[in-house]
């Protein structure tokens, strides 16, 4: 007796194609978290890598030993300012007044890329933010240093008033630096004429730097409620594609197994009783009595033409005289029972159906 158990060998051969798929799906899903990483944060994110992100200038002040860390939380932000230059990436997040006041009471300085108007009160009183001018390549026009040294820059937005650089784009109070835009600092325009140089002297004037740049509206406690897509990391659409590119390997795989779909016709007896039941129902919901009638005559016609020896060809009034001659019947009763009009209800139509049993009995039995 021949054995039919499977092998490992058969088994290693019928999993093998899932065992692959699930190797792929790990080292696409290893290799995304290697080479992604978090590179893809938000606006004037140093750890971004996009145009918008600010990762080139963190580089650049640290090649020139320039400590810098990038905080998201007000708390670390108050925590690691002491000592250090405090960039504030994302004003527009920072609004509630107390931790404003919180911030202004604390001593450092801060450089304040486009402010709102509450962190102006809060942290650069006195100065007013005026309608904004477009961005374009404006020259310092004033005598600060770091605006000096770096030229002509790609500056736009807010203006500070007169007595300030680039057209009143950029202020400095006290220990505050004013920004109106942040343009200039992001990787896609830090290249741009004295971008860079601009950027390094405003950023680069203390040995460390706390880049405070927040990803949600800090009015709320810290760790409060997230939206649907800050909740969902980065890499879920490349673990998606994956997924997908998986399935449809494993379909390929299966599918050559199967082989292509064949045809076959199916042996099924409906007993003529059931036919004639079935659509005896259909033609009463639909109170179709001109068709039923109809196939009713049709059908004692089909019987009866060969028995009177007449062709399918015959007209109406040869069949009306040889079924007349044939039962002895009244040839004008006859034609109104085969060819009439319809019934108009349905116990017309039952009388009907037992004049036709009656004519095609006498027929048959002739």
């Amino acid at each position: 007796m021949t054995s039919i158990t499977p092998t490992i060998t058969d088994r290693w051969r019928s999993w093998r194609g899932v065992v692959g798929a699930l190797v792929l799906i790990v080292l696409a899903a290893t290799l995304i978290v290697l080479l992604g990483g978090s590179r893809n944060g938000g606006r004037l994110d140093i750890e971004a890598t996009t145009p918008s992100g600010a990762r080139a200038l963190a580089e650049l002040l640290r090649a020139q030993g320039v400590e810098v860390n990038q905080v998201t939380t007000f708390d670390d932000a108050v925590e690691q300012a002491e000592g250090s230059l405090l960039v504030v990436a994302r004003p527009e997040f920072l609004a509630d007044p107390a931790r404003l006041a919180e911030l202004a009471g604390r001593p450092g300085a801060r450089l304040l890329i486009a402010p709102t108007e509450p962190v102006l009160r809060a942290l650069a009183p006195g100065v007013t933010a005026l309608p904004g001018s477009p961005e374009t390549v404006r020259k310092p026009g004033c005598g600060l240093k770091a605006a000096v040294l770096a030229g002509d820059a790609l500056v736009g937005g807010s203006t500070f008033g007169d007595a300030t650089c680039y057209g009143g784009t950029v202020a400095v109070v006290g220990d505050t630096t004013l920004v109106a835009s942040g343009s200039f600092l992001t990787n896609g325009k830090l290249a741009e004429n004295g971008n860079a140089a601009l950027a390094m002297n405003l950023a680069g004037t203390h040995q460390r730097v706390t880049w405070f740049a927040p990803r949600a509206p800090l009015g709320a406690p810290e760790g409060g409620e997230k939206s649907i897509e800050q909740l969902i990391p980065a890499n879920v659409g490349w673990f998606t594609w994956a997924l997908v590119l998986a399935v449809l390997l494993t379909a390929l795989w299966r599918g050559r197994r199967l082989g292509p779909v064949v045809e076959e016709r199916l042996p099924v007896v409906v007993r003529a009783a059931e036919t004639v039941e079935g659509r005896g129902r259909l033609y009463r919901a639909r109170a179709a009595r001109d068709r039923a009638a109809l196939a009713l005559r049709e059908a004692a016609l089909a019987r009866m033409t060969p028995r009177l020896g007449l062709t399918a060809t015959a007209g109406e009034n040869e069949i009306v005289t040889a079924v007349a001659a044939r039962t002895g019947q009244d040839g004008g009763q006859v034609r109104r029972t085969l060819y009439g009009d319809a019934p108009g209800g349905d116990a017309a139509l039952v009388a009907l159906a037992r004049d036709l049993d009656t004519i095609e009995r006498q027929v048959l039995d002739s």
